[in-house]
């Protein structure tokens, strides 16, 4: 699979001819962040501009399969879970959907615009064994850094990317984590095999 950042928690994975997208940044996001493809499967996990941004995702006959909330999914063989949480977003309350999901044999958890480090029951006994952890860094209502670094500890991935960052946040988070050295890359190209050994290792994509 290929992983791609552009900005705040807009993701696209590729594997094969599948293109998976997480949180499109919309049009009416005051964030600049703006980018335009097709995509197979879109997962919103947050009501809001700077993560709901679906109709980026229509190019010529492609519309993506939205999902953007709670529940369990099945498109084109890969089975997601959205899972109910809090997140808080400029003073203002949102429902948040955490995604758990595999593809080609790897098991994904993005956790969107969460506030909240304590999981709910549920969402607790559903996410085991995570290969890839998405976590936001970047305070201002999310998981500051101090909440990012115990909630991935806590859950124990192989590794973790974090997301909707600016430098000081980011740097506050890597300096939580002991890991003021991590990778800075422009993609990310993984297989399965590509897991074996690793145990909490942060990844930085860096917007394009």
């Amino acid at each position: 699979m290929i992983i791609t950042y552009f900005g705040k928690q807009f993701f696209k994975i590729g594997q094969g001819d599948m293109t998976i997208a997480f949180n499109p940044v919309s049009k009416a996001s005051k964030t600049g962040v703006s980018t335009h493809f097709g995509a197979d499967i879109a997962l919103v996990t947050t009501n809001h501009p700077d993560y709901n941004g679906v109709e980026q995702l229509s190019h010529g006959d492609r519309e993506p399969f939205c999902v953007t909330g709670p529940g369990d999914y099945e498109i084109k063989e890969i089975f997601i879970k959205g899972l109910a949480s809090g997140g808080v977003i400029d003073g203002k309350k949102y429902i948040n959907t955490i995604y758990s999901l595999a593809i080609d044999g790897i098991n994904i958890v993005f956790l969107g615009a969460l506030s909240d480090p304590e999981f709910t029951k549920e969402a607790g006994e559903a996410i085991d064994s995570v290969d890839i952890l998405f976590v936001p860094v970047g305070d201002k209502g999310l998981l500051d850094a101090k909440s990012s670094a115990k909630l991935v500890s806590s859950i124990e991935p192989k590794i973790i990317i974090p997301m909707d960052y600016d430098s000081a946040s980011l740097k506050a988070f890597l300096k939580e984590m002991g890991e003021e050295g991590a990778e800075v890359v422009d993609k990310l190209t993984l297989k399965r095999k590509d897991l074996e050994g690793k145990e909490g290792e942060i990844i930085v994509l860096s917007a394009i």
